[in-house]
């Protein structure tokens, strides 16, 4: 009998989640709690370990701003990510925000720092004998990124895409020796990535199993211009990166593919570009409620 009923309730399911959605400050809040004290410990891909903990809160234009600190430190910029990496973040009218511009700027110069690098070793593995040395690729990298990654947005409704990010870069190339006029090209890239609320699950995590999570979505659309214009240039790499968002806990899991930006417009099969997978699950966490009663999971 229930079964007959269950595209009923899957429907309700649905248009309960949109309407929450497009809730006040405090239907925001329980997808991503912030009280002071409280930490999450993550288990990625490797065996790794990542501890979030609040640790104050701060005033920022006029904005109340909730701050994490993370152990281990990061060390490396390329293998930061604005998605679960957030130092600063608030919940507004707006919704879910976190103020990450210059973290976001300086992974993305790291990653075309790392691209180019490769870039070189497999052409200098490529060239005839005696040849990688004589032969050289001078380059430099500008980045931009706005100031908040918009993580969740209340303006929004189930399966309706929001705008979260937008990134540039600027990759300009010198061949030395000089091999012609003009000698220099520039790469103009523009990422824009939008998220969207794509389902509700129950997900499984060595912290526990976690219902009607909210399953989001963000995806990259790059454009690219090439100055001196090219005939023809093949697509940049993109990003799909999926959070999971337990009521009252935050975030539980994440998924992350991601194609080289660079790498994947070269169109010579011996340059081949690659495809980085990161992931990240819930191992453990204490949120602290309002009068200090701890919540959560040893």
């Amino acid at each position: 009998m229930l079964k007959k009923f269950r595209p009923v309730f899957t429907l309700l399911l649905v248009f309960g989640l949109s309407a929450a959605l497009m809730g006040d400050e405090s239907e925001m809040t329980q997808y991503f709690p912030g009280t002071l004290g409280s930490y999450w410990v993550y288990v990625d891909q490797d065996g790794n370990e990542l501890t979030r903990r609040v640790v104050e809160s701060e005033e920022i234009a006029g904005e109340t701003y909730h701050v994490f600190d993370y152990e281990p430190a990061l060390e490396n910029w390329i293998d930061y990510d604005y998605h679960i990496y957030p130092d600063l973040y608030r919940v507004g009218e707006e919704g879910i925000a976190f103020l990450v511009g210059k973290e976001a700027k300086k992974t993305l110069q790291a990653r075309f720092v790392k691209e180019m690098g490769v870039l070189l070793k497999m052409m200098k593995e490529a060239a005839p004998p005696g040849a990688e040395a004589g032969f050289n690729l001078l380059y430099e990298i500008e980045a931009e990124a706005q100031e908040q990654f918009y993580m969740l947005s209340t303006f929004t409704t189930f399966n309706e895409e929001w705008d979260a990010m937008r990134m540039k870069a600027k990759l300009m190339i010198t061949p030395d020796p000089p091999q012609g006029d003009p000698n220099d090209i520039a790469f103009d890239f523009t990422i824009n990535e939008k998220g969207k609320v794509i389902g509700i699950e129950n997900i499984e995590t060595p912290a526990g199993t976690f219902e009607n999570c909210l399953k989001i979505e963000y995806r990259t659309e790059t454009t690219i211009a090439v100055f001196p214009p090219e005939e023809e240039v093949d697509s940049p790499g993109e990003s799909v990166t999926t959070l999971w968002l337990a009521p009252n806990i935050g975030i539980v899991k994440y998924y992350q593919k991601a194609e080289d930006i660079f790498l994947k417009i070269i169109p010579d099969p011996e340059f081949a570009f690659s495809t980085t997978v990161k992931s990240l699950e819930l191992k453990k966490y204490e949120i602290k409620a309002a009068d200090s009663e701890p919540n959560g999971s040893d």
